[in-house]
């Protein structure tokens, strides 16, 4: 974001974006979903297969709690790395939404590796917005397995947006996400608000079953 852009996000922003190594906090948020939304029927197949490795979530729902966990260590090639381990506890069980970040040299920004394989990388790019908040806007989407890395055609992917705000008044932070096709329209998405928890993450460390399962090593 360069200092001058950071230094225009809300406080609590700043603090919870500053999560990692050199920091030596993890963060832990705990709240509730007003709503997760997803667009028309056909759209449902693609979720319900992303959600074997735990990409987005199938089901909608209002007011659902959920748990965001962003711990930083350094991942399998050395490289520092925060998770964004999202879930949803939906009435038909949990749901979880794995992401993981690097920023990478190669590509100027930050990457944005999803699920528990890491086959799906997302260029993000980070702006603030005239009210201290913080804008998430991805960028290049690419599959990668094995000798393959295609980028994926705009077609069949998303565009993401993310926006989080901290409201002074409640002490929580508000988050809206929303996934849209050029083509087919909106996608995905959830809003609501939660509060966070700092603590030392030397101590606290990386749980079992948070880093994903295979890690990706092409940045």
């Amino acid at each position: 974001m360069g200092d001058d852009t950071f230094g225009r996000l809300h406080p609590m922003l700043q603090r919870r974006f500053s999560v990692g190594l050199d920091s030596g906090e993890a963060c832990v948020g705990r709240g509730v979903m007003d709503r997760i939304w997803h667009g028309p029927g056909f759209v449902r197949p693609f979720l319900k297969l992303g959600a074997t490795r735990n990409i987005l979530v199938p089901e909608t729902g209002r007011h659902v709690p959920f748990v965001i966990e962003n711990v930083p260590y350094a991942d399998s090639y050395g490289r520092e790395t925060v998770t964004f381990v999202r879930t949803f506890h939906l009435p038909g069980g949990p749901r979880r939404f794995d992401a993981t970040m690097i920023y990478s040299p190669e590509r100027n920004c930050v990457l944005d590796y999803l699920g528990t394989h890491q086959h799906l990388a997302s260029d993000l790019h980070f702006s603030a917005d005239s009210n201290g908040g913080l804008v998430i806007r991805s960028g290049e989407h690419r599959f990668r397995e094995g000798p393959l890395d295609v980028r994926v055609p705009d077609l069949i992917g998303g565009d993401a947006e993310v926006r989080e705000s901290y409201d002074d008044w409640t002490g929580r932070f508000r988050i809206r996400v929303r996934v849209v096709n050029r083509r087919f329209g909106p996608l995905f998405g959830y809003e609501g608000s939660f509060r966070a928890a700092f603590m030392d993450a030397t101590a606290h460390g990386i749980r079992p079953g948070l880093r994903p399962i295979r890690e990706e090593a092409r940045a």
